[in-house]
């Protein structure tokens, strides 16, 4: 079967399935895993190149909902009459069911099964060892420096702050994205500010502008060190790897707690 993904949590989530050698094209922005990189590239996740998906000739195209922009895509492919299936999972309960739904329509339902059962026994386990933990540190997503966008209740990184023994400073916002403020962050007093900013790699985020905005160095989460600047591609995307991600933080925040994962 041939499978073109246009997204990067799509791409992630067929390789958790077990189909990455099905894989025939995928979006300009999937970067794992590496054996990827040689795939035919079809352009940026908002501009894909239906001209170079229909030439491909694809049994599957992957869509997403996940960015705000993508529905052109959708349009274009049901204009076109080419095969695809919608993704828009916004939360872990999504996924799991995602990992059923695409497993079904590549015709290999049994290990979508499998594969959904694996991920929700990793939630479970964190969760258990989570709810001993009695105090829990709140945590301060950022997602975007300027404007300031965080993550509110209608998130996965709601979830994840949970069962990485912690919680979202924003989730009394019942909405998955927040646009906020710095006087905002600093009123509410995280106890770890998170950077995890879209698109932008580690090594690239530089926890030194925060610094720079008012009152923010005589925060406790500042003074005491507590900045930690995070992989985007494993909170930012909705995809099965968001596990891996919040197992990297819950050993950052309660290392003994977590120390045998």
């Amino acid at each position: 079967m041939k499978i073109l993904s246009l997204c990067p949590s799509n791409t992630e989530l067929v390789e958790y399935l077990g189909f990455t050698d099905m894989l025939a094209g995928v979006d300009d922005y999937s970067d794992w895993p590496g054996q990827i990189s040689k795939l035919p590239r079809l352009g940026p996740d908002l501009s894909i190149n239906m001209d170079k998906v229909e030439e491909l000739k694809p049994d599957l195209v992957l869509a997403s909902l996940s960015v705000p922009g993508m529905e052109k895509n959708v349009a274009e492919l049901e204009k076109r009459q080419i095969p695809h299936i919608v993704l828009n999972p916004q939360s872990l309960a999504d996924i799991e069911q995602d990992l059923v739904f695409a497993a079904e329509k590549i015709g290999k339902p049994e290990r979508g099964i499998l594969a959904a059962k694996e991920f929700a026994a990793k939630i479970e386990e964190l969760k258990l060892i989570s709810s001993r933990i009695e105090k829990k540190p709140s945590l301060y997503w950022e997602w975007w420096p300027k404007p300031v966008f965080t993550p509110g209740k209608v998130n996965w990184l709601t979830e994840i702050s949970e069962i990485a023994g912690g919680t979202n400073l924003f989730r009394d916002v019942e909405l998955a994205s927040i646009q906020t403020d710095w006087e905002d962050v600093l009123n509410r007093q995280p106890d770890y500010i998170c950077l995890a900013w879209v698109g932008v790699r580690r090594e690239k985020v530089n926890p030194e502008v925060i610094l720079k905005r008012p009152g923010w160095s005589e925060m406790e989460a500042v003074k005491q060190n507590k900045v930690l600047i995070l992989e985007e591609e494993l909170f930012c995307r909705p995809s099965p790897r968001l596990i891996e991600g919040a197992i990297k933080l819950a050993k950052k925040i309660h290392p003994q707690s977590f120390s045998m994962l």
